[in-house]
């Protein structure tokens, strides 16, 4: 059975990427990965997990928490390198060419409210540091602080996202917010010195979240990126280059910043994680470049979001898809209450746990990835157990939330899919498509 022609409609979402345009070395996969694991919101989740847990256990599952998310992370990044897919094109190959379009929906809204949340986080921090600076004048403030937001992503989409990865973000992006984080590091290093390190190193915890349901948390964020992952690794020339680049980069970076919320929260009774930053000496420049960082996370999210909606409408280009779901973000988050919403987004991500689980298990180590984009319509056997895992994380969440959601949903979704894998007819038909071609 033969593949049919994608690139004939221009649909570059569901087709290898040209040898010619992966671009990405190791070092570049590393320094986008770095700089989209820096952010606001990973050091208030990592300011969440204490006094509940001790000093020493939070980093303790921050540290194994961050290796295992990343290197499930890298894992994709390497089949998304590989087969040149994007991460539409590998929901394509695993569920099959009309079902596939119901997860991609689902990840372009997600990353349409991920993207508005963002622009929140920008202007309340741009917001506070106007204040900070005493220079906040007024209610306008958060309109033109959102529009301001809005506008620098117009102009980054309008762009190459391989020349803003290796020109902006590796020579000069990156080693700002390297800088930033090692001053604040140091600014509240010396704060718990003055406080009593030692005191502050064996605090115990005092209870209300398990150590498993914390390393769920920690696993979060780099699962959170799952969706997006391929869409940058398929720019890059060898798997096990990107494999290795997005692990060091992303561990390394939710590391650190978990660290940093943590640090914060022992040595500073104020529980907003802005002020406190701000407050530190040379915080509010560090704050700044950190909240300039915050773009980058929220350009992969619509960058992503953009290569989606190119799968299912190929006539718009990924650029003018970019540039519509920008506008829609900004008009989102002048109007809707998004600390309100969070709930719902972070329900809808558990839905791409067990899609993921499913992923890995069926492509890796698959030959010929991209022949399997249009072998079938709906592939059965990876679509129930989809939803099977999408059960299981809220029954976990809801009967044993002390266990954690995510780590028993990965193990179940793609230990059936491993099972099962041979039984499908995803082997056959790569291998039927792969002699037809």
């Amino acid at each position: 059975m033969t593949t049919p022609s994608t690139s004939a409609t221009g649909n570059t979402a569901l087709t290898p990427l040209p040898t010619g345009e992966r671009l990405f070395g190791w070092n570049d996969h590393a320094a986008l990965w770095l700089s989209l694991g820096v952010g606001l919101l990973v050091m208030q989740i990592g300011a969440y997990l204490v006094p509940a847990l001790g000093t020493q256990t939070a980093l303790a599952v921050i540290v194994c928490g961050s290796i295992l998310g990343a290197g499930l992370l890298a894992w994709t990044a390497k089949i998304g390198c590989d087969s040149g897919l994007s991460s539409a094109g590998l929901m394509h190959a695993t569920y099959g060419s009309s079902f596939a379009r119901l997860p991609v929906l689902l990840n372009i809204v997600q990353l349409i409210g991920w993207t508005t949340f963002e622009l929140v986080v920008m202007r309340d921090g741009t917001i506070a540091i106007a204040r900070q600076s005493g220079s906040f004048a007024g209610a306008v403030w958060p309109l033109l602080a959102t529009l301001l937001w809005g506008a620098v992503l117009l102009a980054l989409l309008s762009g190459s996202m391989v020349r803003l990865v290796r020109k902006f973000i590796g020579r000069w992006g990156l080693p700002l917010v390297i800088a930033s984080l090692l001053w604040l590091s140091w600014q509240f290093l010396a704060k718990a010195n003055s406080q009593g390190l030692a005191a502050l190193w064996s605090r115990p915890g005092e209870g209300g979240m398990g150590t498993l349901s914390a390393l769920d948390l920690v696993i979060a964020m780099p699962v959170s990126w799952l969706p997006l992952v391929a869409d940058f690794a398929r720019h890059g020339r060898d798997g096990n280059s990107a494999l290795r680049g997005t692990w060091l980069g992303y561990a390394i970076a939710n590391i650190w910043c978990y660290a940093l919320g943590v640090l914060v929260a022992v040595t500073t009774p104020s529980t907003d994680l802005v002020a406190a930053l701000l407050l530190a000496q040379g915080g509010l420049l560090a704050l700044g470049l950190i909240l300039i960082d915050e773009v980058d996370n929220a350009y992969g999210d619509l960058y992503s979001g953009s290569v989606a909606g190119h799968s299912l409408k190929p006539a718009w280009s990924v650029r003018r898809w970019g540039v519509g779901l920008a506008l829609l973000c900004t008009a989102l988050a002048l109007v809707l209450p998004m600390h309100s919403l969070e709930p719902f987004l972070l329900m809808l991500s558990s839905v791409f746990v067990p899609l993921y689980g499913v992923i890995l298990a069926r492509l890796a180590g698959t030959p010929h990835i991209a022949s399997l984009v249009a072998v079938r319509k709906v592939n059965p056997s990876a679509v129930a157990i989809w939803l099977l895992g999408i059960a299981c994380y809220h029954l976990c969440a809801k009967l044993a939330p002390d266990w954690g959601a995510a780590l028993p949903t990965l193990v179940l979704t793609f230990t059936l899919a491993r099972l099962t894998r041979a039984g499908s007819s995803d082997s056959s038909g790569a291998s039927g498509a792969s002699a037809a071609a």
